[in-house]
């Protein structure tokens, strides 16, 4: 790895160490040195968008740290590189544990261990953070609060394990040639993925040409996990094509970041797709011929050459509500205890 790419990877640790030990003073100081006083902030619904270091604590990390006190910051995962615009990025997966205590945007707390899986991407300017672009699965803490507004995964929904040669915390040092192959076959993998079904059946994209047959995908809690080729078609991308077939032929609405290193690929974007909701059976939700854009923080591993583990969060509350449904209404509702004399 060169120096940048260790420098601004090593950045972050006094950032996750306070996440770690649940240290809010902690946090404030990691804050105050990693993040640009102006740092753009993006987080899945409903956190939302701000900016500057005081949205982060107060909006961001301070409501997190209240809810769950014992909170611990788990990282499996970080990645760098820089995108196709030389911008310099840090990808960061893994989850967030802790005892769940208190409310958290109206999820009741459970008083037991829980946990909450994360895909955070740091991009930075002058050895400052300047933008952050984060999805936190959200859906995942609901589901294990005992509360779940939506319709059930096709998948199978746990504590997603990090990378099978637990290596993801100790890349050996950076090759540039290897980054730039691991990029080039997921981009070509999605090349050929959104030739299906607009210019032909699924032999077209030539699934076994990128993914290995043992493969995993990590899909987020309300898609859930498939293992293999047909696994992840049956569990996730038939419903999901038939629901959204115009995928991919959108571009000028989407701004994807790609980068690599090593083994290791990761893609940013706010958004990365924008399709029409022009069909039935993803989610369990009736077509609503709406257009709509998603964001999907992705990580993938390589190895012999082919895809065989691939980390994916989606905003799906935000999915909801742009169908028109307030996911978080409908858990109040569920939740909903009226006192009675």
């Amino acid at each position: 790895m060169t120096d940048r790419h260790a420098a601004i990877k090593a950045a972050l640790t006094p950032f996750r160490e306070a996440l770690y030990n649940a240290s809010a003073s902690g946090l404030k100081s990691a804050c105050k040195v990693l993040f640009d006083t102006d740092v753009i902030c993006r987080y899945a619904h409903p956190i939302g968008e701000g900016q500057g270091t005081e949205f982060l604590l107060n909006t961001v990390f301070f409501p997190l740290l209240d809810a769950l006190p014992d909170l611990e910051r788990r990282d499996y995962l970080i990645v760098a590189g820089d995108d196709e615009e030389g911008q310099a990025w840090v990808g960061c997966a893994g989850s967030y544990v802790g005892s769940f205590m208190s409310p958290w945007y109206d999820i009741l707390p459970s008083g037991q261990f829980v946990h909450m899986r994360f895909h955070e991407f740091y991009r930075f300017e002058d050895n400052k953070v300047c933008e952050v672009q984060v999805l936190w699965d959200i859906p995942e803490l609901m589901l294990q609060a005992g509360a779940w507004p939506m319709g059930p995964a096709l998948g199978r929904e746990w504590h997603v394990p990090g990378p099978a040669p637990q290596d993801g915390l100790s890349l050996p040092p950076r090759n540039e040639a290897e980054c730039n192959a691991t990029r080039r076959h997921v981009l070509e993998m999605l090349k050929y993925l959104q030739y299906h079904p607009l210019q032909g059946d699924a032999s077209v994209m030539q699934m076994d040409k990128f993914w290995h047959p043992k493969m995993n995908w990590y899909g987020p809690a309300g898609i859930g996990t498939s293992r293999g080729i047909d696994g992840f078609r049956d569990r996730h991308q038939k419903p999901f094509l038939a629901a959204m077939p115009d995928r991919g032929t959108h571009h000028e609405k989407t701004k994807p970041y790609f980068f690599a290193d090593g083994q290791y690929a990761a893609v940013t974007g706010w958004p990365t797709m924008a399709q029409t909701h022009s069909g039935g059976g993803w989610l369990g939700i009736a077509p609503t011929d709406k257009f709509i854009t998603v964001k999907s923080l992705d990580f993938w591993r390589l190895e012999n050459g082919l895809i065989r583990e691939n980390w994916v969060l989606v905003d799906l509350l935000d999915v909801w509500h742009q169908l028109g449904v307030d996911v978080l209404q409908r858990m109040r509702e569920m939740t909903y205890k009226p006192l009675r004399s």
